[in-house]
């Protein structure tokens, strides 16, 4: 075959054991054609081949982001975003410009508030002072806490508070009236929906599909959300990723932008498994496995949340938070009910992936994992757990025994990048920092790493995040030890392993011959660039399928 394009003059890291090295590449019907030397490869071009001078950058594997939620990331680009910005005065000053530039919305939502920045826990009178005429409200970096002022609690219809789920609260006040701190997704959707985002909130909310079924025009408005945010996820070198909410919804919004020739990445979607649900909701599952199955788009997996975060201690621990006597949450899922659960997802030859955050929820997911093993047997299910901030160091071990996919998010570790220490180090209490955002220590214990952003928890960029778990520093507590991951297992962790934790290493995840063309080409040669520095290089090329999606 006459390659389609040849990218050459590269240094190439394959992320294949048996030929680390390369320097050129020929692409071909979107698929790698051969990967060499220079003088091996740049004979095979044609009269009509592309040849790109890479001119000794980097290329290696498109990157894989393991864990995202694309739908509503692309979302909140067009919501208020306040990053770096701290105290009242800043706040009220960033809400009053949006607010200006957007008379016409029903909502004035912001993205990456924090739980310390104001000088006390915020509240809805806070925000009043901000403005009080018109609904505005913020959502908490982690996603699991929103603030909203009194009249978006009146439009909401909560400010008298809500019956929600176990683990979805209206925080109420002692004068019977909602504070204005909306913890976890049930809780806060009604606050969501005044934006006109409820449709696109439900794979994490609920898991339910939209009722009634969107109109065209409809699912055309969130399909150029979902086009955005693929767009900024492709600025930055991302070929495949794992969305980590979704249903049915999900998949025909992707599915309509892949009939328009508009799907630049690979994708996956779970069924998303909420605690309500019977056990024959699993047929959804199925469904969507069945019917969503090419290269480009597909399910084959079971999303659940073990619990919520540790700023709201919502996250399920093994002992009392510090200075809370008798408080350590619960799980979503209590450990009998999810073994069941478990084991017959396992049973129908899906994967598992669990948000689990504090150590019991962790160590109620290895149970679970652990007796699905026990009834089916072991096969090559590459179930997962998100996040583990917080692990006892007991079940370290459990993980590699298990074969249990680490998918970890190198810039979440507060200090690591844009997550302030406080007040999650105080929340965890210090002696338990030793525990808490472990990378080497899972690793060097079998398990194998994934890593990701969980953007728009921190922004998709895979090079802040490669930066983050370079240069980490340990934590000023007793016993805490060097959890910085070096660079080949790093660049593995977002390629071939993230590729191999999704099932999708027959197509991507190495440069070999035979598997999608899926590349990106940094703007240096990142294995001579410090440690510190890499988080300010640029993506020159992506390549998904054989398709340039972007180029800088």
């Amino acid at each position: 075959m006459t390659p389609d394009m040849i990218l050459t003059n590269a240094r190439i890291l394959t992320m294949d054991p048996d030929r680390p090295r390369a320097e050129a590449v020929a692409l071909g019907s979107g698929r790698i054609v051969a990967v060499g030397a220079r003088a091996d490869i740049e004979p095979l071009a044609g009269p009509d081949t592309e040849i790109i001078d890479c001119q000794g950058a980097t290329l290696l594997p498109g990157f894989v982001e393991s864990h995202l939620h694309l739908v509503l990331g692309g979302a909140e680009l067009a919501h208020l975003q306040l990053g770096h910005v701290e105290g009242e005065a800043a706040l009220t000053r960033a809400f009053r410009d949006f607010a200006a530039s957007h008379p016409e919305r029903p909502l004035l939502m912001a993205q990456g508030g924090h739980y310390a920045m104001l000088d006390h826990p915020m509240g809805r009178h806070d925000l009043d002072r901000i403005i009080a005429d018109r609904p505005i409200a913020i959502t908490a970096h982690d996603h699991h806490t929103v603030w909203a002022n009194t009249a978006a609690l009146k439009a909401a219809g909560i400010l008298n508070g809500a019956t929600t789920p176990h683990g979805h609260e209206v925080v109420m006040g002692a004068d019977g009236l909602a504070t204005g701190e909306l913890r976890e997704f049930e809780a806060f959707a009604p606050v969501i929906a005044l934006g006109g985002e409820a449709r696109l909130n439900l794979g994490i909310a609920t898991g339910a599909e939209p009722s009634p079924w969107p109109s065209e025009a409809e699912q055309a408005i969130d399909r150029a959300k979902v086009a955005a945010g693929l767009a900024h996820c492709a600025k930055h070198g991302i070929t495949s990723m794992v969305n980590m909410d979704g249903n049915r919804y999900t998949l025909e919004l992707l599915r309509g932008l892949q009939r328009e020739g508009g799907l630049t990445a690979r994708v996956k979607v779970p069924f998303h498994f909420k605690p309500h649900m019977e056990l024959t909701e699993l047929d959804r599952a199925d469904e969507m496995t069945r019917d969503f199955d090419d290269e480009w788009l597909s399910c084959g997996f079971v999303k659940f949340f073990m619990d919520g975060v540790i700023d709201s201690r919502t996250a399920y621990m093994l002992n009392d938070y510090p200075g809370h006597p008798g408080h350590r949450s619960e799980p979503l899922f209590p450990g009998p009910r999810f073994n069941e659960i478990a084991t017959e997802v396992d049973r129908r030859g899906l994967q598992i992936a669990v948000h689990a955050i504090g150590d019991g929820a962790v160590r109620t997911t290895i149970d679970g994992f652990d007796a699905a093993q026990m009834a089916n047997g072991r096969r090559d299910s590459r179930h997962r757990i998100e996040h583990i901030e917080l692990i006892d160091p007991a079940d370290i071990p459990r993980l590699g025994a298990l074969g249990i996919t680490a998918s970890v998010q190198p810039p979440h570790a507060p200090g690591a990048m844009d997550f302030a220490l406080l007040p999650t180090i105080d929340t965890i209490g210090r002696g338990r920092l030793k525990d808490a955002y472990l990378c080497r220590t899972l690793a060097e214990a079998g398990a194998p790493l994934a890593f990701a952003s969980d953007w728009p928890v921190t922004d998709v960029s895979v090079l802040r995040g490669i930066g983050a778990a370079l240069t980490r520093k340990p934590y000023d507590a007793p016993g805490t030890g060097d959890e910085r991951v070096d660079l080949m297992r790093t660049l593995h962790a977002y390629t071939a392993g993230g590729a191999w934790a999704a099932h999708r290493d027959h197509l991507t995840g190495t440069v070999r011959p035979g598997l999608a063309a899926d590349l990106v080409v940094l703007s240096g040669d990142i294995e001579a660039t410090p440690a510190g520095e890499v988080a300010a290089m640029s993506v020159a090329l992506t390549i998904c399928g054989g398709r340039v999606t972007y180029r800088r």
